[in-house]
């Protein structure tokens, strides 16, 4: 059972869930700050960097053992992207952020979903059902 909660797919939801704890809050001071002059949207920067150790792992001679390395130091970096929408040098487009904010709300339910199904096969492991 101890491996089960130690795993690297239960270790995999939780990196995921910090990501895009993290990019909703990104998204929504963005959106916030949509007629601020001079700011710049936020970024959140995770999957790429991660899919690109992953890769890198699978070649290796014990690949469960480095990703299990690779998962538990992943970091996501919250950066400003360098893009301008408008004179007042604003970088976020509105319409575009809500939409960012939709698609990572349904990333974050599936998530839960998957977290909730894992929980619900390990209580039913120890009620013996």
């Amino acid at each position: 059972m101890m491996d089960f909660l130690s795993s690297n797919s239960v270790l995999m939801l939780e990196k995921s869930m910090d990501f895009l704890w993290a990019k909703q809050a990104a998204i929504s001071d963005n959106i916030v700050n949509a007629e601020t002059p001079n700011y710049k949207t936020k970024v959140v920067t995770f999957e790429e960097n991660l899919r690109a150790k992953l890769e890198s792992a699978l070649g290796s001679k014990t690949p469960r053992r480095q990703v299990r390395g690779i998962l538990e130091q992943a970091k996501f970096d919250v950066v400003d992207a360098d893009e301008v929408t408008r004179m007042d040098d604003n970088g976020v487009n509105a319409t575009e952020q809500m939409v960012e904010l939709v698609r990572n709300s349904y990333q974050i339910q599936y998530v839960m979903d998957a977290i909730s199904r894992d929980l619900s096969t390990l209580r039913s492991v120890v009620r013996g059902q």
